[in-house]
């Protein structure tokens, strides 16, 4: 196999040369580094990269445990395995919370170092076969109630259900987030908590406390139930939050506020996609146009904020064109007006699909993943016939493809 290179940092100099002739027998390990100095060691793990890192926290706990915090966040493949002289419980539980996968205590045995050894192998192969990191979408608006929680919360059981993979929903409204009523969830766990947790954050930590919809690959993570608990989760920590998020989830959807605040503002530059929702009307075009001119002076691309018009009815006396025309911005999706199916889901507190799968709106949501997601969404002909006179879709014929960007 592919050689592993490993940095060893402790100031126990009989430790280390130990530790050291042990690893020298696995032929797979590369040691290109070893450290007596703590910072020393931690400064050129940050540069080097190396794959998996043993650090003795015996001399300078408080030091060690923080700099293991910065390694599991900064170098998110990193294995960061600890060595100490104190095995007090309460002391073990410290380590694990800052992010080290094992804990070994003096004198470390080479049985326990070649089982270490299995376990690093199998993650970091886990890492690097096939991966990459989800991509983020966000839907956004400055105008409320327009529908942005509806199409968020649609949008990702499409998502999970065409793809297939893992699929996150986000509701970063934090004070007055409605996904969990969409999905009738009573999550056990909450953004709030899991920010007072962010040492602890990996892929087995999120699927435990996100919570799953029903059988299928969406995990929801929900705002949080007290008011003044929004207040105290920061921008940075919303960032920490995605950026853990993208590396277990394919696809992450976020449902937003409508303010322009610095939480927004720190998911909306993670997205890979922003989804600026509109209806037909002037109020809202002329909000729309507000969010445009913001995104243009905060330098993002053009082609990553994508126009949704929710709500569109045909033959209306503001056109499609018209609003193209105002906001000199093409209209990425249009989403059919069906107030009766949607209000019935909504009121049931279940998606779309569940509620009426024939529906010329389910079809326009399952149609907007395939085109993020860069998926093919089959119909069978008799049911794409009968919704050829749907111009959301165009002419389904037996299919439709992603849209070009």
């Amino acid at each position: 196999m592919q050689s592993i290179p490993v940095m060893l940092i402790s100031n126990d100099e009989v430790s280390r040369s130990e530790l050291k002739s042990d690893l020298e027998k696995f032929k797979y390990i590369d040691i290109v580094g070893e450290f007596n100095d703590l910072i020393q060691g931690f400064n050129s793990v940050i540069n080097e990269k190396p794959s998996l890192v043993f650090i003795d926290v015996s001399s300078s706990p408080s030091v060690a445990l923080d700099a293991i915090e910065k390694i599991n966040f900064q170098l998110r493949t990193c294995i960061v395995f600890a060595i100490s002289s104190d095995t007090d419980p309460e002391f073990i539980i410290q380590i694990m919370r800052s992010g080290a996968r094992e804990v070994f205590a003096k004198p470390v045995s080479q049985a326990e170092v070649s089982n270490a050894l299995d376990k690093a192998k199998h993650l970091l192969q886990t890492n690097t076969d096939g991966f990459t990191e989800g991509k983020i979408f966000t839907v956004f608006s400055n105008k409320g109630g327009i529908g942005k929680t509806t199409i968020a919360t649609n949008l990702a059981v499409s998502l999970a259900e065409l793809t297939n993979k893992k699929v996150a929903l986000v509701d970063l409204n934090l004070q007055l987030g409605d996904v969990t009523t969409f999905l009738d969830l009573s999550p056990s766990y909450d953004i709030a908590y899991i920010v007072t947790q962010i040492s602890r954050i990996d892929e087995s930590f999120l699927i435990k406390t996100l919570e799953k919809y029903q059988e299928k690959e969406l995990y929801v993570l929900a705002d949080p139930p007290y008011l003044e608990q929004a207040e105290e989760i920061t921008s940075e920590q919303i960032g920490t939050v995605l950026n853990a998020l993208k590396s277990v989830f394919s696809y992450i959807v976020i449902d937003t506020s409508s303010a322009f605040d610095s939480k927004t503002i720190s998911a909306l530059d993670l997205s890979d996609d922003i989804l600026l929702v509109s209806i037909v009307n002037l109020p809202s075009i002329r909000n729309a146009q507000r969010c445009l001119d913001l995104f243009e002076r905060l330098d993002y691309p053009k082609e990553k904020v994508k126009m949704v018009v929710n709500r569109y009815i045909e033959n209306e006396e503001i056109t499609v064109d018209d609003v193209e025309d105002a906001l000199n911005h093409n209209v990425y999706w249009k989403i059919p007006n069906n107030y009766f199916t949607v209000m019935s889901a909504i009121n049931r507190g279940m998606p779309i699909c569940e509620i009426n799968k024939e529906s010329n709106v389910n079809d326009s949501f399952f149609g907007l993943a395939a085109g993020l997601s860069n998926s093919l969404y089959v119909k069978d002909n008799e049911q794409a016939a009968s919704n050829s006179g749907n111009s959301l879709l165009g002419n389904l014929f037996s299919k439709i493809t992603p849209p070009k960007k």
